[in-house]
Parts: structure tokens; C-alpha cells; sequence
């Protein structure tokens, strides 16, 4: 039998690595900071690590300001969004909206007990974070972190990025009796 392959993709070509790496869904959030200079970013390189120590990784491009902000701070939250967040999610990728605070009166937000940083109304779970490590991963710098704080909201379905595109996926509940 001839199995056909496909041509090996061309790693110099970042529309066709970025075509790749879209096959694979990921949660959304919105990762915060605190301070006299609050910042706010959109993110779906956010992943869990360790629950022993509880550790999550999340992943800041160069030339965001996010990362210049991290630079100078080590504590930070992460809002992971609902399905009925995509408006926020836009919002916090938006490269033209207002930076400092003015940034977080477009949303509904409570201030973390332990970072500082703005919390996302209505998120299904907040993070708040202490940067344990950086790492230098290419074009991004990778910031391992130790959970300060968990909150998780009532069961929902979460906002999901896929192919360039949010979606939002919804499960049917069912209550099991035996």
C-alpha cells in the first residue's frame, strides 16, 4: 500500500508554523499585573506543571509589554474565560486600547488578595502567581510560577482558541442516579 506523505513544513515559514500550531486548541486568560502601572494582556499559553509544588508556566512574547512589565515584578493573576468571554479576550489583545488602569474600566474586575493584580469578573477560575523562574525560550520568555491563591467558579464551559478563531464548545450535563 502507498501512503502518501505530506510534504515536512518549512520552519522558516512562521504562516505556516503558526497554520500548525493553531491545530491544536487551547484555553483563553487573561493574564494581569498590579501596581501603580496595572497591565492586562489576552494569553492562551498558560499551562499547569506541578500540584506538588502547585506550579503553572505561562509564556510572554519579547516585545510585549507584558514582558517588560514581568521584568520588574514577580507576582501576577491569571482569569481563565468563559465561553460568553470572547469580547474580553478581544479586548485585552487589542494593541489600541488604554494602558494602566483606564484598560480595566471596560471590564468588571476585583483587585487579587495576594498579587495585587486585577481579577476578571465572571472568569471560570482566577490564579493569582509568584514567578519562581524565567526561562528564555526564543522569541518568548517562560515564566514558572507558584500558585498564591485558586479560585474556581461554578461549572461552565470555557472559551477556547482554535485555528485562529474562538469558539466556544458546550457539553450537555446530565445527572447520573443509580
Amino acid at each position: 500500500m502507498d501512503v502518501q506523505q505530506t510534504p515536512p513544513l518549512l520552519v522558516a515559514d512562521p504562516k505556516a508554523l503558526r497554520r500548525a500550531f493553531g491545530a491544536y486548541a487551547t484555553g483563553v486568560t487573561v493574564v494581569s499585573v498590579g501596581g501603580d502601572t496595572p497591565h492586562g494582556m489576552t494569553a492562551n499559553s498558560f499551562t499547569t506543571v506541578s500540584l506538588d509544588p502547585p506550579l503553572i508556566l505561562i509564556c510572554v512574547g519579547h516585545e510585549a509589554i507584558m514582558h517588560d512589565v514581568l521584568e520588574t515584578t514577580n507576582r501576577f493573576a491569571v482569569s481563565v474565560l468563559g465561553s460568553g468571554q470572547e469580547a474580553v479576550a478581544r479586548y485585552f489583545a487589542d494593541r489600541n486600547r488604554p494602558l494602566g488602569k483606564e484598560q480595566f474600566d471596560a471590564v468588571d474586575w476585583t483587585t487579587g488578595r495576594f498579587s495585587g493584580a486585577p481579577l476578571i469578573d465572571g472568569a471560570l477560575a482566577h490564579f493569582e502567581c509568584e514567578v519562581r523562574a524565567r526561562h528564555e525560550g526564543g522569541d518568548h520568555t517562560i515564566y514558572l510560577s507558584e500558585l498564591l491563591s485558586v479560585e474556581r467558579a461554578d461549572d461552565d464551559d470555557a472559551l477556547l482558541f482554535l485555528h485562529g478563531r474562538f469558539h466556544q464548545i458546550h457539553h450537555e450535563r446530565s445527572d447520573v442516579t443509580k
